[in-house]
């Protein structure tokens, strides 16, 4: 059985991995703050890293450690790189295996989306330098490398706390009005369906650089409106509004968007609907 450790294994997307992958690998959960469950890992730390590594020796590493936060990136520029790039080369530095790195679509500047693999790169955003440079580093310098871009990923649990899901359903249970753009556009991707994909590279030892995403590219109010309409509840209490109106710290990709054709065809897979991803995830939690 491979063993595989996950770095950053407490966030969303680390929790559905976690539950997919237990009964298929030998997992290794590891964290800044870990669980119960797992080890505490600072990927910033090179003594940390190296420890870690020498003493579990994983087949396959799976990073999901990141500063994913993109306005926090903008004023805390240092610790993006340190975090978003310089954790990559620790963790490559003393690991020669299967190494698969999350990555986004701000590595593109949203002017022109959806885009292909093979689509010229051109972040707006510290957070979407951070996770280029980290890129082309590992193309460079990481023969075993899996590099798998995606965006707007989202789930619900109990423990999930950055979910746009999450608030949307929330806001909308307890009739509170808010406010959602209407000018920024992606294929939002549920945890479960990246986790799956996650599996099959593992598995299959697929290298190179993929987009995966679910299936279809709606604006964010178009995505809180089907959610309100697949859990059945009131969409009047949601109004669109401009990006320009938050007046966020980062620049955003405003028309992004992941084709994934590469990846259907190297793994056989079919990306599902946003609304069916929705619907499993009603039935699951009984809402």
């Amino acid at each position: 059985m491979k063993s595989v450790l996950i770095t950053g294994a407490f966030g969303q997307l680390g929790k559905s991995c976690s539950e997919l992958l237990k009964n298929n690998f030998e997992l290794i959960l590891s964290g800044t703050y870990p669980s119960d469950s797992g080890i505490k890992l600072d990927v910033i730390e090179q003594k940390s890293v190296k420890t870690v590594l020498d003493k579990k020796s994983p087949d396959t590493i799976v990073n999901l450690a990141a500063l994913t936060d993109v306005d926090q990136c903008e004023v805390d520029i240092e610790n993006a790189y340190r975090i978003n790039v310089d954790g990559v080369k620790n963790l490559c530095k003393h690991f020669t295996g299967h190494f698969i790195q999350i990555s986004t679509d701000y590595v593109f500047d949203g002017k022109s989306g959806p885009y292909s693999e093979n689509d010229k790169t051109n972040p707006i955003s510290i957070y979407g330098k951070t996770k280029l440079e980290a890129e082309n580093w590992l193309m460079n310098n990481h023969s075993k490398f899996t590099i798998l871009r995606s965006n707007v990923i989202y789930s619900f649990s109990k423990n999930t706390k950055a979910s746009f899901l999450k608030w949307i359903v929330e806001s909308l249970i307890n009739k509170k009005s808010i406010n959602v753009v209407d000018d920024q556009w992606s294929n939002p991707t549920w945890t479960n369906s990246l986790s799956e994909i996650i599996q099959l590279l593992i598995e299959n030892e697929v290298y190179g650089l993929f987009h995966y995403a679910d299936k279809d590219i709606l604006n964010r109010f178009e995505f809180s409106q089907l959610i309100a309409q697949v859990f059945e509840l009131d969409g009047s209490l949601i109004s669109p509004i401009s990006t320009a109106d938050l007046r966020q710290k980062a620049p955003r990709p405003m028309k992004s968007g992941l084709l994934t054709e590469k990846i259907e065809s190297e793994l056989e897979i079919k990306p599902k609907s946003v609304e069916t991803c929705l619907k499993e995830i009603r039935k699951q939690l009984s809402i």
